[in-house]
């Protein structure tokens, strides 16, 4: 790798390298991680100071976050820092929009929620980051729970973890002393797309440039990803990875007969959407063509999806059980 002194060098070795990490998703999104920190390192050196002003986290979220990215991926960062300055705040909010644009040239478009570093929402200090979680606890809404489910998959992909763990007790101490959190939580997600016909096909796209395919990340992935984040925060995990969550998740004696299929069930999704040809822009990382197909794949992606319709459905009555009783 020679000196990449421009998003645009970094641009060319992502997209020259990147063919050689798609074996599996641990190589993939160890890659993705080294060029998203070369971005970093490059927009902080743009800001003509020797270093930042005081400690601080920037964080991943979304797939990245979780470890789960694809070929092509949108941007879901911020950032932490450790103590409210005026001459903090706008270092780190003039860092966080070098940071989006540089990602935005590399190949990581931003994000249309503006789940970024750049926007003041997710760039703060750690104590206005611990109230802004309670906040969005405390009032409930779609957005906010939507918004403490998207920081709760975050990890620290530079500077201080410790500030990420401090923010996640946040959310398990509030959830300890008001449990129906988990039912806002399951009430945001309830909804899902259908992936199987009530006679038991697989639901297609009809028209359209993914007519034959499935949307993997609405039909296949969000139903074990929501169902697994909403049990990792009731039992208090701090991993961030769906696999990871399921390894720790399958040690409790209640969910292991539930989850005895998952973690297969979802790497080899992982390595469905792996194995997409021509994909040019994030949209196509998410649909797979059933006509591509042969029997068996087609009977196995059929199991996965209605185990993680079954997973889902299971949650969200344990949920409504636990809050009718008071658990």
């Amino acid at each position: 790798m020679s000196t990449l002194e421009t998003y645009e060098d970094i641009k060319e070795w992502k997209e020259n390298d990147i063919s050689n990490h798609l074996s599996d998703t641990i190589s993939l999104n160890t890659f993705h991680d080294a060029v998203m920190l070369k971005v970093f390192e490059l927009a902080v050196s743009r800001l003509n100071m020797e270093k930042p002003p005081c400690n601080f986290c920037w964080f991943i979220a979304g797939s990245g976050g979780r470890f789960e990215q694809g070929l092509i991926s949108d941007q879901d960062h911020g950032i932490i820092y450790e103590s409210f300055t005026e001459e903090n705040r706008n270092y780190f909010l003039k860092l966080g929009k070098e940071i989006a644009f540089g990602m935005a040239v590399v190949g990581y478009p931003y994000c249309k929620g503006n789940i970024m570093s750049s926007n003041p929402l997710w760039c703060k200090a750690l104590d206005e980051w611990k109230e802004q979680l309670y906040s969005w606890m405390k009032e409930g809404s779609w957005e906010t729970i939507r918004n403490l489910q998207i920081f709760f998959d975050s990890r620290c992909l530079k500077g201080e973890e410790k500030y990420i763990h401090e923010l996640k007790a946040v959310i398990f101490d509030f959830h300890d002393k008001n449990p129906c959190l988990s039912r806002r939580l399951m009430e945001n997600v309830m909804h899902i797309k259908k992936a199987i016909s009530p006679l038991g096909q697989i639901l297609i796209s009809k028209t359209g440039e993914h007519q034959g395919s499935i949307d993997l990340k609405y039909s296949a992935f969000i139903p074990y990803v929501n169902a697994i984040r909403i049990l990792s925060i009731k039992e208090g995990l701090l991993e961030t990875s769906t696999e990871d969550r399921l390894r720790k998740l399958s040690a409790i004696d209640q969910y292991k007969k539930l989850l005895e299929k998952s973690a297969d069930n979802f790497r080899i999704l992982l390595q469905y959407r792996l194995s997409l040809p021509k994909i040019n822009t994030y949209e196509d990382t998410h649909f797979l063509n059933v006509n591509n197909l042969n029997h068996e794949q087609k009977k196995e992606i059929k199991r996965i999806l209605k185990d993680g319709q079954n997973l889902h459905n299971y949650v969200v009555n344990l949920i409504k059980k636990d809050v009718k009783y008071g658990i």
